[in-house]
Order: structure tokens, then C-alpha cells, then sequence
């Protein structure tokens, strides 16, 4: 995390691997946030991301910023100063780090434990628990992705990449079926 105060868009630099969790998860809050932003491929310039990424030590290792380094002409000169940052673009870059934080923290890989054919979800209150609710069309369908995918090879991430919905709508599925008794946590 850098010139996280400034006024330029959100930025987030991929680890040298542009795949790792950390890249995956902040390219699905970014792309789900409608902010404005950027995702940028690695390149061995920048900040410590760059150390962290190099192949000794190999860690999936991403940047996020606003305007990255030396991107604005204040950058390392006296105009850079604390009047330069301001409290609602610190605000927004927190509410995107503790979005990505409640999807590492959330993202788990389940068993499908009725994994021939789709189980009764009626019968079982799940149907009956989204009447009335204005979501309910994308609830029932993560429940029908989370149920599809629950191999133990697919994470809660994997599904919400696939399906284009959000992870908070997948993760509430897979809450509701794992009370039922339709999944287990795998590996």
C-alpha cells in the first residue's frame, strides 16, 4: 500500500506471478466496486512489492495505490506534502483493502455433499428464505453455482469469478447451504 491519499484513481500493480490470491481478489473487488481504476501487470520497478516478488523469495506480492510512483509531478518534491492527501481518498482506499480483506477472510472450498444432481433447496427452507427479497433471482443462482462448483478443488472466489456475481452473494449462498447440511468445508 502507497500514495494511498492522493486524488488520482485506485491502481493496483499484479505480483510478478499475476495470478496469486491477492491479484485475483483485488481485480474482483476493484471490477465489482464500479470505482475507477486501473490493474497493471508487474514490472521489477516500483516499491517493495518488487523485493517481496523477486525469485527468492517468490511471495505474491501486489500494490495498491492511487497514482503509483513518480505519477504525478508533487512526487518526491516539495509540493508533496500532507495538503496533497485527502481524508475521503485515504476513506475510499481503506473501504477497498477491507473489502479484499472480508474476501480472503471468507474464501473457503467446499463438497458438494448431495453432488448427484440438484438437491430439493425447497424442502429444505432455502427456496422459502429469499421470498421477498429484491436479490432474489441472484441468490438462487449462487446457490445453484456454489452447489455446482463445490468439488473441493473451486473456491468461494473461483465461483464468484466464474458466475460474474459478487462474492458477498456467494459466500451467503454457501453459508445457507453449509446450515442446511448440502456442503462441508473441504480442503
Amino acid at each position: 500500500l502507497a500514495c494511498a491519499g492522493d486524488p488520482g484513481r485506485l491502481t493496483y500493480k499484479q505480483s510478478r506471478r499475476g495470478d496469486a490470491e491477492i491479484d485475483r481478489v483485488m481485480q474482483h473487488v476493484l471490477a465489482g466496486s464500479e470505482r475507477p481504476h486501473r490493474i497493471t501487470e508487474f514490472t521489477p520497478y516500483g516499491y517493495d512489492e518488487r523485493q517481496f516478488c523477486s525469485p527468492g523469495f517468490d511471495l505474491g506480492v501486489g500494490s495498491l495505490s492511487r497514482t503509483p510512483y513518480a505519477g504525478y509531478p508533487e512526487y518526491h518534491t516539495s509540493a508533496d506534502n500532507p495538503d496533497f492527501v485527502s481524508p475521503e481518498a485515504m476513506a475510499d482506499t481503506l473501504a477497498v483493502c477491507r473489502e479484499a480483506f472480508a474476501v480472503l477472510d471468507r474464501d473457503r472450498r467446499y463438497v458438494n455433499l448431495s453432488p448427484y444432481g440438484e438437491p430439493q433447496l425447497g424442502r429444505r427452507g432455502l427456496y422459502d428464505s429469499l421470498g421477498g427479497r429484491s436479490d432474489a433471482k441472484q441468490a438462487q443462482m449462487a446457490m445453484l453455482w456454489v452447489l455446482s462448483l463445490s468439488d473441493g478443488e473451486h473456491s468461494l472466489l473461483d465461483v464468484a469469478e466464474r458466475s460474474g456475481l459478487p462474492f458477498d452473494t456467494v459466500a451467503v449462498a454457501a453459508d445457507a447451504l453449509h446450515e442446511a447440511g448440502l456442503l462441508k468445508e473441504g480442503r
